[in-house]
């Protein structure tokens, strides 16, 4: 039955159960006399709400607080075993795979380094079903007891009626690939457990909006630096959360060709792929036959040898000129998007890191407009290289935390799932 604002009684309670799991998520422990206030709930409702959740295995006591002048007050606090997620993150150099319980503490991981055929198609879902069940082994962990699978991606996500997750990789030549619908051919989960797919700098962006550096902020940009570069654009004017990929904005005409096939994009100048190459153009010597990460190691220990050392002047001034070419493109971002914060995130911008940054946070105030350029901070992200999986892997989450901790219902219909809705409205502020 439908009241008048068109809400059943069913709304209502996946409302209340998802209130009361929000807040323990990211708050508790907390007693049933502190989640009255902060869900605004009534004490009768709080009761039957967490009886609920208690007889679903969703919450667990966590000890007792003292009362004023009262019996001792029972903490809550969500139950770590009582959910699971997988997030995967298909990188540059490799795919991680990552199995977290309820609280997203890690309980397994498997990687797939990539070599020259990394990306083609058959490949990558080869790995990303190998990787699943290597972690569920590792762990003994029955698949219809997971909440689903997160996969970020390069490139853009179309979500379709048809064919479900649909990602157009320019960069990686994948063109308009029914991603969903391969991982679902040849599945070893069950139907009920959904794979959610977004790009990865979303959700690198989701994983620091949530638990990292960009917790509290309404207006945010966080920044993917890998092999190319793109960010995750977090403002209420703009869906809470959108990849932009800013990767392919032009910063020089007619400049250099970028590998999504156009002339003078920031990501021919700033990521770890062309910065690599502009080192060997103009006369260094990077390391042969190594990965990305490692080369780029090597350059920076070229660049910067210490005090017993001498620089290497081709790698210092290519990674001065990057730098240059970094902030000018946040400058741009800052100007457009007038952020609180930017995080920089991505295992090429942890590994340059701090020595990096400065240089970055100089070139992008300095060609930004001043007003916005003085209240937006530039920091590296907080969560480390495995911010992409953890980011992966809220996707299910925040689908759980909307069905108010409900396991089994039927999959979303339409271009635009639940769970995107359940990102803006779920992630705490």
């Amino acid at each position: 039955m439908a009241g008048r604002n068109g809400r059943t009684v069913r709304d209502l309670r996946r409302a209340n159960r998802t209130a009361v799991l929000q807040r323990l998520y990211f708050d508790g422990p907390l007693s049933r006399f502190e989640l009255g206030p902060v869900t605004g709930l009534s004490s009768g409702s709080i009761s039957n709400v967490v009886a609920d959740l208690v007889a679903d295995g969703l919450l667990e006591e966590a000890g007792s607080v003292e009362s004023d002048g009262g019996r001792p007050r029972t903490l809550l606090r969500v139950a770590p075993g009582s959910g699971h997620m997988i997030g995967v993150d298909v990188g540059e150099t490799r795919v991680r795979i990552e199995l977290f319980d309820l609280t997203l503490t890690e309980l397994a991981r498997a990687e797939r380094p990539l070599t020259d055929r990394g990306y083609e198609v058959e490949v990558i879902v080869g790995h990303i079903r190998d990787g699943i069940a290597e972690v569920l082994a590792e762990v003994g962990l029955a698949p219809e007891r997971l909440l689903g699978v997160g996969i970020g991606v390069p490139g853009i996500v179309e979500h379709t009626p048809a064919r479900g997750a649909v990602v157009h990789g320019q960069t990686i030549g994948w063109d308009a690939v029914p991603l969903e619908e391969l991982l679902r051919a040849g599945s070893p989960l069950p139907d009920e457990v959904r794979y959610f797919i977004d790009n990865g700098a979303q959700t690198l962006g989701q994983a620091e909006m949530w638990f990292g550096g960009g917790r509290g902020a309404r207006n945010a940009v966080v920044v993917l630096f890998g092999s190319g570069v793109g960010a995750c654009l977090v403002t209420p004017e703009v869906d809470h959360g959108r990849a932009v990929e800013w990767g392919h904005l032009t910063v020089r005409v007619r400049g250099r060709r970028c590998r999504c096939g156009a002339l003078g994009c920031l990501e021919a100048y700033a990521g770890a792929e062309s910065l690599l190459q502009r080192w060997h153009e103009e006369g260094g010597r990077p390391p042969q036959g190594v990965d990305e990460e490692t080369a780029l190691t090597a350059m920076l220990a070229a660049a910067y040898p210490g005090e017993s050392g001498t620089a290497d002047p081709v790698a210092l001034a290519v990674l001065e000129e990057t730098a240059e070419y970094l902030g000018a493109g946040l400058s741009d971002l800052i100007n457009l998007f007038q952020p609180e914060r930017i995080l920089i995130g991505g295992w090429a911008g942890l590994q340059l890191g701090a020595r990096f940054l400065p240089a970055v946070r100089r070139h992008a105030m300095s060609y930004a407009l001043r007003h916005p350029a003085q209240k937006v901070s530039v920091d590296l992200g907080r969560l480390g290289p495995d911010a992409v999986t953890v980011g992966a892997a809220i996707l299910p989450l925040a689908d759980f935390f909307g069905r108010g901790g409900r396991r089994l219902e039927p999959a979303p219909e339409g271009p635009a799932p639940a769970w995107r809705t359940a990102l803006e409205e779920r992630a705490p502020h």
